[in-house]
């Protein structure tokens, strides 16, 4: 299409503490914004019903998981509550061939170990609550945790944000539409960057004869 350049595609990730407004930005992002999709994890967990491989999941038995981890076939894994949960590097590349944009909602840990695979493709981003006293609220805000459930998850969001300067960029979400602006102004100039503009020197051909 004339006005098109043609790119590679890039890795969004978004971190944040329990509290910070992650899941709701990132809803928002992925409905606004068609050009990106969320990354899907392989896992070792069981299958539920209503859920699809390819589309949820890429659902292994646990032997498959370690064999491909042995492989090296993941950009990052965890264990989590017993099961693991992996991103195939593969379909991250191809994705990013064909010039579309992956979302990744991980932790610090995460970030890192992607970084570490493929760092000119990362954009890392880590969203903070406005004050301690709003993250507080908005934990206690979960009628079904206890006091000490509270302050646990306090004591986690207080380690998890000692690690925000590992990130490019800092949001901080006091108001989730601004919030969301701001994020989505970061993804388009992070396009518009030169590195990922592999068709630009075909463009400014076509401008130039």
């Amino acid at each position: 299409m004339s006005g098109e350049i043609k790119r590679r595609g890039l890795m969004l990730v978004l971190s944040s503490p329990s509290g910070a407004g992650k899941t709701t930005l990132t809803r928002k992002l992925l409905e606004m914004d068609k050009n990106i999709s969320l990354s899907i994890s392989a896992t070792t967990r069981p299958k539920r019903a209503n859920e699809e491989y390819g589309v949820d999941y890429f659902f292994l038995t646990p032997e498959e998981f370690d064999e491909r981890e042995k492989r090296g076939d993941f950009l990052e894994y965890a264990t989590v509550f017993g099961n693991r949960y992996g991103t195939p590097k593969e379909h991250v590349r191809r994705t990013l061939e064909n010039g579309r944009d992956m979302l990744f909602d991980i932790d610090w840990q995460g970030t890192q170990q992607i970084k570490r695979e493929m760092p000119t493709d990362v954009v890392s981003v880590f969203i903070l609550p406005p004050s301690h006293d709003e993250l507080e609220r908005r934990l206690k805000s979960r009628a079904m945790d206890t006091a000490d459930v509270v302050a646990a998850r306090m004591a986690k969001a207080e380690s998890e944000m000692d690690h925000h300067d590992e990130y490019d960029y800092i949001v901080v979400n006091d108001d989730v539409n601004k919030a969301l602006n701001i994020v989505r102004s970061i993804l388009e100039a992070e396009r518009s960057r030169f590195s990922r503009l592999i068709g630009v020197g075909d463009f400014v051909s076509g401008l130039t004869r």
